[in-house]
């Protein structure tokens, strides 16, 4: 059996993979461990996103960690920074967020913050892991409380990060039908943007179908339809953002953060002249970044381990392509709502459009093949599937890149490719993902 925490907590179909059971476990045994570090009752805070099993699995995290003796309070539907800001600004010793992400509706998951807002480290999730099924001595219960009302408030504390107010600034939001829904038309009306939304109305089945930033383009083409300057797309749980600009081009987390990068450095504000990234930022992000004499940190793919090597390099900004971008002095993870008044406000600022930040770095062509399989723990064992990427790569010779590896939270193995032709880049992918198929399929 492979660990139960991913790259992202724990996730899967809800009723097969990720049950009521499950999650009733999961609280308890994280009161039991974080007891036994803390020395006292913990208090936890948790959210969810809008899938329809979002409500179950609140019901039964909160009876276990209930039952253990924890206290939790429930902030309803939220996006998952908004939790992280919460477990910070209640001195609560975890957060919960119960939401997976950019997966379609039929998952879920839970995941965890430390006190600091900080996704548990490995070691503390492999403890909580352990300690499920062991059963413990029923104690004092716990308490259910609701967000104080003196609480600071999260949309505020996003607002507050603009740079210039964006009055005038035509936006369409995809909201993906997931947790950005409530909160990012009042937001961007509040810096001055005319704002219109699409896909934000949830249904708990809805959620990421077609929409937010796992399809970009809808939300591109209904920039273009209407004459807007901008358009951002969001994920089901709101930690990341990718845009559009006013002629229906998609604007990546690479140029995002390439963008935000530079302006930083200019500002002073880039500690170190340092950005860090993920082994899939293209390469010429790489380039763009070298122009301007700002160095590049590459970490495994996934916001905890961005921001771990922000805290080992005590970097100030980090992201992800996918559009998972870390201002590390607002925020501790991933954040949709704080990148897209970032990024706006910066154009608002310099008095320029999107297309034009975006156009910091020139994005190689590339292409991703996403190979379910049974069996991606082999992948390191395959020979053949490592005889064609080296194979790919001599014929690249220094003009692309290939990276395969197996997702963290899904049974995938993702293979890209970057070259200097998009012909190019999809034959050597195709050539891989073939291999992939057939050794482990």
């Amino acid at each position: 059996m492979g660990r139960l925490f991913g790259t992202d907590g724990v996730r899967g179909v809800f009723g097969r993979d990720l049950t009521t059971d499950l999650a009733r476990e999961l609280g308890r045994a994280a009161v039991v461990v974080l007891s036994r570090s803390g020395g006292h009752r913990p208090a936890f805070v948790i959210g969810r996103d809008t899938r329809g099993s979002g409500a179950l699995l609140e019901d039964a995290l909160l009876a276990g960690i209930v039952d253990a003796g924890g206290d939790a309070t429930v902030a309803g539907v939220v996006p998952t920074p908004a939790i992280a800001f919460l477990t910070t600004a209640l001195g609560a010793d975890s957060g919960v967020v119960i939401s997976a992400s950019h997966n379609p509706p039929q998952d879920n998951g839970i995941k965890l913050f430390g006190s600091g807002g900080i996704k548990l480290p490995d070691a503390v999730e492999d403890a909580i892991e352990a300690e499920i099924g062991r059963g413990s001595e029923p104690g004092p219960p716990g308490r259910r409380l609701p967000v104080p009302p003196d609480a600071p408030s999260y949309l505020e504390h996003v607002s507050a990060a603009a740079r210039a107010r964006l009055d005038g600034m035509r936006v369409v939001v995809d909201c993906a039908n997931g947790s950005a829904s409530g909160f990012a038309r009042e937001v961007l009306e509040g810096l001055g943007a005319r704002v219109e939304t699409i896909h934000a109305d949830p249904d708990g089945a809805n959620i990421n179908v077609g929409c937010g930033a796992l399809h970009p383009e809808v939300v591109a083409g209904a920039v273009a339809r209407s004459g807007a300057d901008a358009g951002i797309a969001f994920d089901g749980d709101a930690d990341r953002a990718l845009f559009a600009d006013a002629g229906g081009g998609v604007i990546d987390g690479d140029q995002v953060l390439a963008a935000c990068a530079i302006a930083m450095r200019a500002d002073g504000t880039l500690t170190g002249d340092t950005v860090v990234t993920t082994v899939m930022s293209n390469v010429g992000f790489h380039r763009a970044m070298a122009e301007h004499g700002i160095r590049v940190v590459s970490a495994a793919v996934g916001d905890r381990y961005v921001l771990e090597q922000m805290l080992e390099h005590d970097a100030a900004l980090g992201g992800e392509q996918s559009g998972h971008v870390i201002f590390r002095h607002h925020a501790t993870t991933g954040d949709g709502l704080l990148t897209a008044v970032w990024f706006l406000s910066l154009a608002a600022e310099r008095g320029v459009s999107v297309s034009e930040l975006a156009a910091a770095m020139r994005r190689f062509p590339q292409v991703l093949r996403n190979v379910e399989v049974p069996r991606k723990d082999d992948l390191g064992d395959a020979t053949g599937v490592w005889e064609a990427v080296r194979a790919a790569e001599s014929q690249l010779d220094g003009s692309g890149r290939v990276l395969v590896r197996a997702s963290g939270t899904e049974p995938l193995v993702r293979v890209m490719v970057e070259a200097e032709t998009e012909d190019l880049a999809r034959h050597h992918a195709d050539t891989i993902a073939e291999h992939v198929a057939s050794a482990l399929g």
